[in-house]
């Protein structure tokens, strides 16, 4: 029963930085911005974040030194897209070339940024992590629930979560989703109403750079003390996870945790003594995920419900 509870764990670690970082290309591309670059706005707020971290962690420490690195990483998302918001609405420049431009930029960007702030002249940001809830009084004696998610946990899972309503709250319960997903699916009808299109898109777009900000850190904090540029492809495989779960929040949430449980096989199959046995080469494991995001992609990608007019410049003089 251990083993059962250390696996969930482990899955929830990994598979909230996905939902939160999917759900940031589905505000995206619900207004009809492609955002390919949520790699890159990844370690941007991962860096921004940690960097925060490590200035402030003589002075404070604990969850509320968390949640300002936390609102860092977003503002820095937020900035960093800026440039993807402007060529693609304003511009109307090819949105996958802009996108791939940012996740380019990302990691060598953070890294002479790093090597130019800290004292070390080191490209790696090292920061003590404060972190991590033991337990929760009360609700950690709920049976199951309790264990999993109020004991050793970070509140960074509990934000994944408020994300996940907010979207589903945002999206379907109110005006403005329905005028944001409307401009992801006829911006044109949504013009001929009066409504600004490129209001809506300009707010895709920051928002997702928000929230793919809020991913990065929520992917590094828990999982390592040191953060070396990169997110280890999470940013794309956030991607698949966007098009598995069909562009619905519920879907995805269901495919982070398919995609979660197997990172977490990934990186922690060494404590399982069953995947151990197998004697298989460490690499193995680490392409797993990798594996079953091309294979789940081949089979899905044909029944794509994606927004109809997602990747289209708009064009407010043609039709």
């Amino acid at each position: 029963m251990d083993m059962l509870y250390f696996i969930i764990q482990q899955m929830m670690l990994f598979s909230i930085p996905l939902l939160v970082v999917a759900l940031a290309g589905l505000i995206s591309e619900s207004s009809g911005v492609t955002n390919i670059a949520l790699e890159g706005q990844m370690i941007v707020g991962a860096f921004t974040g940690v960097i925060v971290i490590q200035k402030l962690q003589d002075k404070m420490s604990g969850n509320l030194l968390l949640l300002i690195g936390i609102l860092a990483a977003m503002l820095a998302g937020v900035i960093f897209t800026l440039p993807l918001a402007f060529a693609s609405v304003k511009m109307k420049s090819n949105q996958v070339i802009s996108g791939t431009a940012l996740n380019i930029i990302a990691p060598a960007l953070t890294i002479y940024i790093a090597r130019n702030v800290q004292a070390t002249g080191l490209q790696r940001v090292a920061f003590k992590n404060t972190f991590r809830i033991i337990r929760i009084p009360l609700l950690t004696d709920i049976p199951f629930l309790g264990r999993v998610l109020f004991r050793n946990v970070y509140i960074t899972t509990f934000l994944g979560l408020i994300v996940l309503f907010l979207m589903v709250f945002v999206l379907y319960k109110t005006a403005f989703g329905l005028r944001l997903r409307a401009t992801g699916e006829n911006p044109h009808a949504v013009d001929t109403v009066g409504l600004n299109v490129y209001k809506y898109r300009y707010i895709g777009a920051l928002a997702s750079g928000a929230l793919a900000g809020l991913g990065g850190i929520t992917y590094i904090v828990p999982i390592t003390t040191t953060f070396d540029h990169t997110v280890s492809g999470y940013g794309f495989l956030a991607l698949a996870v966007l098009i598995f779960g069909q562009w619905k929040p519920w879907r995805i949430l269901g495919a982070a945790f398919f995609f979660g449980f197997l990172k977490s096989l990934a990186s922690s199959y060494t404590a399982i003594p069953f995947l151990v046995n197998l004697r298989l080469p460490p690499e193995i494991f680490k392409l797993i995920p990798f594996i079953a995001t091309i294979v789940v992609l081949i089979f899905t990608s044909k029944s794509s419900m994606a927004p109809e007019a997602v990747g289209i410049p708009y064009d407010k003089g043609k039709r």
